[in-house]
């Protein structure tokens, strides 16, 4: 290692800082006896570390600092200094000490309980509290107190570093109210290292070292026979971490261009969605567990919502009382109350039926998707989230098949990363054929399973399109998807916000 050449590359800013590192190490003294910024101390002392000349040490220290009665008495003299002051000639009642000495109920209070402590005052109960000085409170008269030395101390104090004498006073001032204030903070210390003490044994070398050429020199030739600083292209620099969008962001981006790029439009909405809309419109039976209060979030205020159009309400309750295109509904009395209930939406399966509510005849065949935000009552741990994403899409076409819906699906999942894709049958509320996603882990070759898909019901598809033709429709959720692919194990880290894992996690590229 050749020394000369690492004093050559040393910034100006460095060969001031140095020399008060080899007597101080505090931060702040560096500062002082540096005669330079802080920020310029601090940003020499990180050039000097990521050249090995440095290195630095953090503790964390319990400092004390004067809180806002600390510093009013610390000015005016602590009050029962006041107290003793008025009834050291003759005892008092109560009241006339509070007159004279113009001291406010609480701050009386707190004197009076101080002073007996110290069995520096004696009270007498009668029709007035009478209050006289003692002995010992003429003594401490006669002295500075405890409180009032350790107030005049040059502060911020470090805890460790009290005396008995001093931790004594500390302790009856932490118990007055807005005395002082205890914080915990982290002190670094900075340190030479036997490479840093070479250099210092060493000497600086030429102080007139040039740091920069600047055109002025160039033209009145004031460069030539100087010296400039080299420049270490080999030396560790800090990492900088560019600006970009929240990892799970980028995941969702991502799947909604595959969805774009299959001729998808996007359908969004509100994630405040009345009972109609979430549950009814969608053929769940209004005494369906999945809406009981464990599974869904009802909305507090405003507790109900506006249904759409009567025509469109009616349907939807003649389809559940007694049913449409041959079915026979769950054959029970609906309550259209129920229906406006407020709900965080439980699944995007709502924007679904909202849609083909507002489709027109001349806009069909119809393709949509939407990948956004659900609501579940779950208990929180590393496979559930209160909160997921979920894929939505439908397509509906009197021409589409459930041979189409698995060909969507698999497509969709190998751009995904999971070319290989097999299906279940399964049961859904508003499904009938309905199937379960699985796809094969392509490291692990393992079967996962990812949500649910089907046809839509008549019962779904009548009240809102007004006809029964094919809806092919399918939610996955898209959360364990996006654990796979950044290798995480606990759903909660997804939102954590964690700045490392943030700035160090790789970009979607599938």
């Amino acid at each position: 290692m050749n020394i000369d050449k690492i004093i050559d590359t040393l910034h100006p800013l460095e060969r001031a800082v140095l020399p008060a590192l080899s007597n101080h190490n505090k931060f702040e003294e560096i500062v002082f006896n540096s005669k330079l910024k802080d920020i310029e101390v601090m940003r020499a002392l990180q050039w000097l570390q990521n050249k090995g000349i440095v290195e630095s040490k953090q503790e964390s220290k319990e400092i004390i600092s004067l809180d806002q009665n600390g510093k009013k008495y610390l000015v005016s003299g602590l009050p029962e200094r006041k107290f003793l002051e008025l009834i050291k000639e003759k005892e008092m009642p109560l009241s006339s000490i509070m007159n004279e000495g113009k001291f406010q109920r609480e701050e009386l209070n707190v004197c009076i309980g101080v002073l007996k402590g110290k069995a520096a005052i004696s009270v007498e109960k009668g029709k007035e509290l009478l209050v006289s000085i003692t002995e010992q409170g003429r003594k401490l008269l006669e002295k500075e107190f405890l409180e009032e030395k350790f107030l005049k101390k040059d502060f911020p104090l470090e805890i460790s570093q009290l005396t008995p004498e001093e931790r004594f006073a500390f302790q009856n001032l932490l118990k007055r109210k807005n005395f002082l204030r205890v914080e915990n903070k982290k002190v670094k210390y900075f340190f030479l290292t036997d490479l840093g003490k070479q250099i210092i044994e060493k000497g600086l070398g030429d102080s007139e070292i040039i740091d920069s050429l600047t055109p002025s020199m160039i033209k009145d030739g004031s460069w030539r026979n100087k010296k400039f600083r080299r420049y270490d292209i080999k030396v560790n620099v800090p990492k900088t971490f560019g600006g970009k969008r929240h990892f799970v962001s980028q995941a969702i981006e991502y799947a909604k261009r595959i969805w774009l790029d299959m001729g998808f439009k996007e359908m969004t909405g509100p994630i405040i969605q009345t009972s109609f809309w979430n549950f009814d419109a969608l053929f769940t039976a209004q005494d369906h567990p999945v809406r009981d209060l464990q599974d869904t979030f009802y909305i507090k205020d405003p507790a109900h919502g506006k249904l759409p159009k009567k025509e469109l309400v009616m349907k939807v309750r003649k389809a559940h009382e007694e049913g449409v295109a041959g079915s026979t509904g769950w054959n029970y009395s609906w309550n259209q109350k129920e229906a406006t209930k407020n709900v965080l939406r439980t699944h995007t399966t709502v924007l679904s039926a909202r849609t083909i509510a507002a489709l027109k005849k001349d806009e069909l065949p119809a393709k949509y998707f939407s990948v956004a935000k659900c609501f579940r009552n779950e208990t929180l741990d590393w496979s559930h989230l209160f909160e997921f994403n979920q894929t939505e899409g439908i397509v509906v076409d009197e021409n589409a098949n459930f041979r189409h819906l698995l060909g969507y699906l698999k497509e969709f999942f190998a751009k995904m990363g999971f070319p290989k894709a097999r299906f279940r049958p399964a049961y859904f509320p508003y499904t009938e054929p309905s199937v379960e996603i699985d796809v094969l882990h392509p490291v692990h070759k393992e079967w996962v399973e990812l949500g649910g898909a089907g046809i839509f019901r008549p019962e779904v598809v009548v009240p809102l399109l007004g006809k029964d033709i094919p809806v092919l429709a399918w939610g996955p959720g898209f959360d364990r998807i996006i654990l796979d692919y950044y290798k995480i194990n606990d759903i909660r880290e997804l939102y954590k916000n964690d700045l490392n894992q943030l700035r160090t996690i790789r970009a979607w590229m599938k």
